[in-house]
């Protein structure tokens, strides 16, 4: 386990010259890229919390309304 971890290692501080040139496009894609995986957690938290909630709520609204109903 020692040598795998001290082998990452020497390769992380190892560099090397990189023939490549990423443009600014690649650079805009990766920050909409993240700010869409963001939002589609939150959106789906949100889902799950939310319509279980709506739903119980409508319910205990329903049974307000009927137990007035009985009374009049």
């Amino acid at each position: 386990m020692f040598k795998l971890i001290s082998i990452t290692i020497i390769f992380c501080l190892i560099s090397t010259i990189s023939f490549a040139y990423l443009g600014p496009g690649v650079g805009g894609g990766v920050i909409a890229a993240t700010i869409g995986i963001i939002v589609a957690i939150f959106a789906a938290l949100f889902g799950l919390i939310w319509f279980p909630v709506k739903r119980m709520l409508k319910k205990r609204k329903e049974k307000k309304e009927q137990q007035i109903n009985k009374f009049d």
